[in-house]
């Protein structure tokens, strides 16, 4: 009895060495939990994303442009410029607040009209990065309501800017160039290419 167990297990000595993968845990990508982890948390938020869409977009919330027209060259240059130029707004936002924080702490007089300006800019910026994802993903709708906002925030907040004594030297100057970078994305949203690939749905 003994010299067949022994025989048994040299067979399956014999095996493990032939098949060394045999009985090991199989190895995965260290960044396959990520990638995973993000599908799931894009597809559980996505429903959320689709109503944010319907109150935004209206009837044509679901109208999305063809996907050769989403993944052309020129569609995905314009998009990465525009998140730069974004971005850029988003650390002009930021900057204002920490300025007016530390003004505050040197017992310097903020004005009201500063700490609301400063709000309402980043709560522009983030919704404005909204549309430009959506709109990235081929809705209309968020390129339409992009393109539009991009051109009246300029207007109003160099109108605004203008009136005499409501902001400090500093914001006037900020809002100066928060305009001119939505100028910026303006002219990208504006070009014959994004115009074609974004049709105005019939």
């Amino acid at each position: 009895m003994a010299w067949r167990c022994a025989g048994v297990l040299k067979r399956m000595q014999d095996m493990l060495r032939r098949y060394p993968l045999v009985g090991r845990k199989p190895q995965r990508h260290p960044d396959y939990s990520r990638r995973v982890t993000k599908r799931s948390v894009g597809t559980r938020l996505e429903p959320l994303f689709l109503r944010l869409d319907r109150i935004a977009g209206g009837r044509k919330a679901g109208y999305t442009i063809p996907e050769e027209m989403r993944e052309h060259p020129s569609t995905r240059r314009a998009f990465v410029a525009i998140s730069w130029l974004l971005a850029v707004e988003v650390l002009l936002g930021i900057g204002a607040v920490v300025v007016a924080v530390v003004l505050a702490t040197r017992g310097e007089r903020v004005p009201w009209a500063v700490w609301m300006r400063s709000g309402v800019v980043l709560a522009m910026t983030v919704t404005l990065f909204y549309f430009s994802w959506r709109a990235e993903r081929g809705y209309y709708w968020a390129y339409s309501r992009l393109r539009l906002f991009s051109k009246i925030f300029p207007v109003v907040t160099l109108v605004i800017a203008a009136i005499p004594g409501l902001y400090p030297l500093w914001m006037v100057t900020e809002q100066i160039v928060f305009s001119l970078i939505l100028i910026g994305v303006s002219d990208y949203l504006s070009s014959d290419h994004m115009r074609t690939a974004f049709p105005k749905p019939s």
